[in-house]
This record gives C-alpha cells, structure tokens and sequence, in this order.
C-alpha cells in the first residue's frame, strides 16, 4: 500500500504551526473587516440618521463583496500563483478602509465597505488554498484546524476592540485601524510567505477559468457542502447583523458590555472548532455536521420559545452560546469535505465555498430587520437561524447523503 505524501510533511511541527499561524492572521482580516465596526452600528445610525435596515445593509455589502472577491482571487490564484493576488486584493481593501473612515452618507459607506469585502477576500481563500497546497488527510484535518482556531480568535477580540476603539476615537477610527492592519498584511505576506503553487504545477493543469469551475461543480458532495455551508454561515451572520440592535436596544447593554458578550460567543466558535478537529480523527466529518445542525435547530426554536415565555437576557444568551458553539463543529468539517477531493483546483474550490456561504449569508441576514419594525425581541432574530439550519439538514440529508461520503486518507 502507498502512502501520499505532501510538501508539507517535511515541515517540522513547530514550523508548520507557525506557518498556519501566518495564514491565520491573513485569514483573520475577513472577520475583523466584518466583526470590527458592529459595536458602532447605533452611532452609524445617529451620525447618518437611517433606520436600523440601512446600516445593516453596509454589513451585507461587505458580506457580498467578500463573496463575490473570492469567485475573482481563487481561480486567479490557482492560474498565476498564490501571492500576488493575496497581496493585490489586501491593496484594495487598505484602500477602501481610507474611503470608508471618510464617508459622508450611508451611500458612500457602502459603497467603500463592497470594495472592503472585495479586498478582505484575497486572505480568506488564499490562505485556505495554500494549506492545500502543502498538506492532505489528516493533516490537513489539522492544519485547517489549527488555521480556524487563529481565525477564530478575530471575532473574539475585533468587538472587543471596536467597543475600546469607540471610547478613544469616533466611528471613522475604526476604518482607520482596519487600513492599518491591511498594510500589515501586505508586509507579512512579502516578507514571510512563500509560493505554495510553483510554475510547473500551474502549467500543468492547462485548464481555463470556467473549466476549473466545472470540474468542482461536478462533485456532488462538494455542492451539498457549498449549500450546508452557506446556510450555516446565514445562521451565524443573521446573528452578527442582529445582535448589536437586540442586545444594546431591549436588552441595554453598553458598547464595551456587548462586546465582552461577542467575545463570550465567540469562545463558543473556537471551542467547536477544537473539539470538532479531534473528532474527526474517529468520526467522518458528514456525521459531526449531522450531529451539530441538530443542536443548531434545538437551541433556535429554545431561543423562540424563551422569548415568548419573557425570559428575558438570559432567555436568549444561554441558547444562543451553544448554538454558536455548534457552529463551530461544522465549520472543519465544511472546509474538509470541500477540499480534501480538489487539490488540483484548491483556490477554485476555496473561492466557491467562500463566495457561496458569505453570497447567502449576504441575502439571507437582512431578513432578519425585515421581519418586523427595528429589532424589538429576539424571535425575529432566532428564527431566521433556525429555518437557516433546517434548510441546511435537508442539503444535508438529499444532496450530500452521509452514507456516501468516503472515509478520509
């Protein structure tokens, strides 16, 4: 029997955790653009004087533009290599930030936080593309583990810091941190980061930019888990677009409160992940996303029935927490199951997966502002993540069918 073997296996267990260490922080740049400013959306509202709905849309802006910016980078990135384009995306969005902390009006807002999503998206799925590029089976299980885990820690503190950022400066100050931390990309990149996809491996695919798309849209599997992703991802985003309303309006907390209570939910995520990895070294990724998206679904409809009840704060917080934490579990699995048959078409695969979880997040959070006038209870909130999560059990159980799915090597 033979055994693959990777360019990544010749990496020491120290350089490959600094390694992913590096691509992590890239990848972080997505959810601190997204995660950063929430703590600010009621001062967005006042300055700019626009209902709840319209400063939630910049969310869904950049949402879009970060999806739409991975369909461009990956397909770029698996035809000229990996760098270049991770280092011209991260431009953009250095760029858009200066605009963004210079807008005048909501219209302007938006426009620059697009080209934010657009430029964030570089790190994103290059990041995750290159992974691939060095490692397979299970140590790419836990590379992608070690990568999420680094990730994960960007929606912890991006509120966090936001809410600190707000007590020092006005909201403009907020884009002017994020264009710092693109230009410190930028260096990292240049100086730290090598080409994962040399000349030769480029030359020999030979295949154009749609063929590429058609090869991955061929696996059934990998379309099921574009469809579980993007649901669960419209979950946890109908979440992010919400809560700054519900937990600082009917539930009063302040700016720093409400992000010491994102970087709680967000320990949730970083805790899924974690023990999601280790999970899978016994059990097949397609049966952990089953065994979430059904804790998924019961705290949703608990978060409903403790809202109409009038529990109150804790009647929400503590559902939505392991809610959260399930997310977690599937986000691995997600990325696993999307990559582990599409190494020739890394950056191809990791756009698609990017642009179609973030592209439905993107559609589906408003509805969440939609569903009533301003954002008065959580119910609105929770059932849209709850019918987000039935939806991704029926992609889960028609189109991926477990039973299917091969076992890792």
């Amino acid at each position: 029997m033979s055994t693959t073997t990777h360019p990544g296996d010749t990496l020491s267990r120290r350089e490959k955790i600094i390694y992913v260490f590096i691509l992590g922080t890239l990848t972080a740049l997505g959810p601190f653009t997204i995660d950063l400013y929430l703590p600010a959306f009621p001062a967005l509202q006042s300055d700019f004087g626009v209902p709840e709905a319209a400063v939630q849309l910049t969310l869904t802006g950049t949402i879009l533009g970060f999806a739409g910016g991975q369909l461009l980078v990956g397909p770029l990135s698996d035809k000229i290599g990996r760098r270049l384009p991770l280092i011209l995306a991260t431009a953009l969005h250095v760029g858009a930030s200066i605009g963004a902390a210079s807008s005048e009006d909501i219209t302007m807002l938006m426009l620059f936080r697009v080209l934010q999503g657009v430029g964030a998206a570089g790190g994103g799925v290059v990041a995750m593309a290159m992974v691939r590029d060095l490692f397979g089976g299970y140590t790419l299980v836990r590379m992608l583990s070690y990568m999420a885990l680094v990730n994960g820690m960007a929606p912890i503190f991006a509120p966090v810091i936001g809410s600190q950022l707000l007590l020092l400066f006005p909201w403009p100050g907020i884009f002017w941190f994020l264009a710092a931390y693109g230009v410190l990309v930028i260096v990292a990149v240049s100086l730290f980061i090598i080409e994962t996809l040399p000349k030769e491996s480029r030359r020999r695919s030979g295949l154009t930019v749609v063929e590429r798309y058609r090869v991955v849209l061929r696996d059934r599997i990998f379309i099921g888990i574009l469809l579980v992703g993007g649901m669960n991802f419209s979950g946890l985003f109908s979440y992010l677009s919400a809560s700054p309303f519900l937990f600082q309006g009917p539930y009063g907390l302040n700016e720093q409160q409400y992000g010491l209570l994102f970087a709680i939910n967000s320990l949730g995520i970083v805790a899924g992940v974690q023990i999601s990895s280790r999970m899978l070294r016994r059990v097949g990724p397609q049966w952990v996303i089953a065994g979430a998206t059904v804790v998924q679904l019961s705290m949703g409809l608990l978060m409903i029935a403790f809202d109409q009840l009038g529990l109150g704060f804790w009647g929400t917080a503590l559902p939505l927490w392991f809610y959260i934490m399930a997310t977690g579990f599937i986000f691995p699995c997600v990325q696993v199951l999307a990559l582990i048959n599409n190494g020739a078409q890394a950056g191809t695969a990791a756009s698609l997966l990017g642009a179609v979880t973030f592209g439905l997040a993107g559609i589906v959070s408003p509805l969440v502002g939609l569903l009533g006038e301003g954002i008065e209870s959580a119910t609105p909130m929770a059932l849209v993540m709850a019918s987000c999560i039935a939806t991704a059990m029926v992609f889960l159980w028609s189109v991926v069918r477990p039973r299917t799915v091969p076992a890792l090597h």
